[in-house]
This record gives C-alpha cells, structure tokens and sequence, in this order.
C-alpha cells in the first residue's frame, strides 16, 4: 500500500515515488499514467533507465512542443543517475514544464540523497513505496487489496493467503485478482486452500518467476524450498521453460494494450503486465542462453545426470545471469 503525501494530484509537475517495492513504484507510475492519458489520450509517455537519461536528454524531452502534447518522463533508479545528470534533474525541478509530469523513482538511502531532497524541496508529489518486510504489513496489503475491488475476505482467508504465497506482493496481488475473478461470494480459508495450499505449481512458479527477474539468490532459496516440500523437479524445469517462453514471446511480439497481446500470444492479461515488469534486463541472446540452460536441465532431472538438484541450480543461476545481461 502505498502512502502518499497531502498532494495526492497524479498530474502534478513531479511525482516522487520513493522505496524498493517493485509492485508499488509500478504502480506509481501506472497512476500517472492513467491520469494523464484520461486527461489526453494521445499522451506520451518515455520510461528511461539511468543509462537512458544522459546529460541533456532531459531538456529535450521537456523542451516545448509545436503541438503542445501532454508528456509523461518516467525516470527509474534515479539514484544511479549520473552527477551531470542530476544537475539537470535538478535544474528542471525549480521550473517544471507545462504538461508534463516527471516520474523519479528513487530508492532513498544514502545514494543520490541529494536528488531526493532537491524533489522535496520542490514540492513533488511524494508517493512512499516500502518493502513490506513484516508479515502484518503484507496481511494489511492483501486486505486492501479486496477492499479495492469492492469484495470481501475473511481474517483466515487473508491469513492462509499470505502463507501460501509468501512476501512477494506481485504474487500476492496476483493471487488477490485470480480469487475475486472466479470466486462469487465471500473468500474464505476454504476456498484459499483449494487454489493455494500446498499447491506444487505455485512454489515452481515462484522460483521460475524470481529467476527471469534476475533475483538469482532468491530463486535458489524457493527451489531449495520447493525440493524440501516434495516438488517434482520435472514441475521446475516445466515452470522456468514457461517463464523464459514469455520473455522471448512478449520481447518479439508487435507493441500494444495488455489486452490485444494477450490474445496474439496466448496469455492472460495480468500476466502481459507481469512479463512486460520481467523482461527489462533480457536480450535474445539472454533468452537463448537461458532456453539452452533450461533444456539442459530438464535432460539432467530425466536421467541425463547424476544430481537433479545441482541440474536445477545450474539452471537458476544461468537464468538469472542472463536476465541481466542487457548492458553489460
């Protein structure tokens, strides 16, 4: 849940979204965006990566436009923006442009502090995006998530929810969705247990999930886990194969709405959105690498090899290397 200051205008000059949950910076922006696009349906929007954002290239994108169209800059990880960069970002703070609105994604911390304090200074519009590291807070999170659709869950719905899920509010949310799609009613523990508990794919996709976002610690810890609750590893090497599919699908696949990609390639629309959060750092090449590594494994967990478990780990951390393998 994301807490924003008193200035709650999407369409302010600035936004300033600040944290380390990837779910609620995304969201953030989506906000942004929709406003802005509701405001002006032909609204642009530029999404930039410090790399991306070089001296200069702010005061074009900001520069005044012959056919006054309504912009939206996103800037991720401005914390890694570079010194000259930063002066420009802060130049622009003290005389925004008219209809545009600047996105800085900032981790807070220490590193580029100075950046964060100028957008205070400046009046930005704060939206505050912590990682929810205590289970109340994730419980707190699946509950709003309900309210937000308009449905009710039980206290012991929300419960088994989070411990069948774990921390990772993506899934979470996920989850949340896929309930109030199929379920009329009130959700109670029951139906969580149905769709969750217990649930071999769930575990199998986290750690494919975790491994295509380059989270490589991460995944290793949910197929440790996924091995110890009795996961076939056939079911991993099964998951990690869909998961690096998506990535090479949706990075080939012609631009568009959620909806109009869904049914060019076969998937959900929520899970458009969540591939699209996912493929960030891949090249073809990454995909390639990652698709060789996953079929190597699979041969390994069949009888190709002598220790599936090392099969799976080499799998992982191949996976998760190259889905950081954009820029380097």
């Amino acid at each position: 849940m994301a807490r924003k200051t008193a200035n709650d205008d999407p369409l302010a000059a600035v936004t300033l979204a600040v944290g380390q949950e990837d779910l609620l910076l995304d969201r953030a922006v989506q906000e942004v965006v929709a406003a802005a696009r509701a405001a002006d349906a032909d609204t642009d929007v530029r999404d930039l990566t410090p790399e991306q954002l070089q001296p200069g290239t702010l005061a074009e994108l900001t520069s005044p436009s012959l056919f006054a169209e309504r912009k939206v800059v996103v800037v991720r990880n401005a914390q890694d923006l570079s010194a000259d960069t930063i002066k420009d970002v802060k130049g622009y703070l003290s005389a925004p442009a008219e209809e545009i609105t600047l996105v800085l994604l900032h981790a807070g911390g220490a590193k580029g502090k100075g950046l964060l304090d100028a957008a205070r200074k400046a009046g930005a519009r704060e939206v505050a995006c912590p990682k929810m590291t205590k289970p109340a807070d994730r419980l707190a999170f699946v509950r709003q998530e309900f309210r937000a659709t308009g449905r009710s869950a039980t206290p012991e719905a929300c419960q088994a929810l989070v411990d069948a899920i774990g921390s990772d509010l993506r899934e979470l949310a996920s989850a949340v969705s896929q309930l109030v799609a199929d379920v009329e009613g009130t959700i109670d523990e029951a139906v969580v247990g149905r769709y969750y508990t217990g649930r071999a794919e769930a575990s199998s996709f986290t750690v494919a999930d975790r491994a295509v976002e380059g989270r490589a610690a991460e995944a290793l810890e949910a197929l440790r886990w996924s091995l110890a609750t009795g996961v076939a590893p056939v079911m991993i090497t099964s998951a990690l194969a869909q998961g690096v599919r998506a990535i090479g699908k949706l990075s080939s696949a012609r631009g568009g709405r959620p909806a109009d990609l869904a049914r060019e390639l076969g998937m959900p629309p929520w899970k458009i959105d969540r591939v699209r959060q996912q493929m960030r750092g891949w090249t073809p090449d990454g995909v390639a690498v990652a698709l060789r590594a996953v079929a190597e494994a699979d041969a390994g967990v069949k009888g190709g090899g002598d220790d599936p478990e090392y099969a799976l780990e080499k799998a992982v951390v191949a996976i998760a290397r190259a889905a950081r393998s954009r820029g380097r």
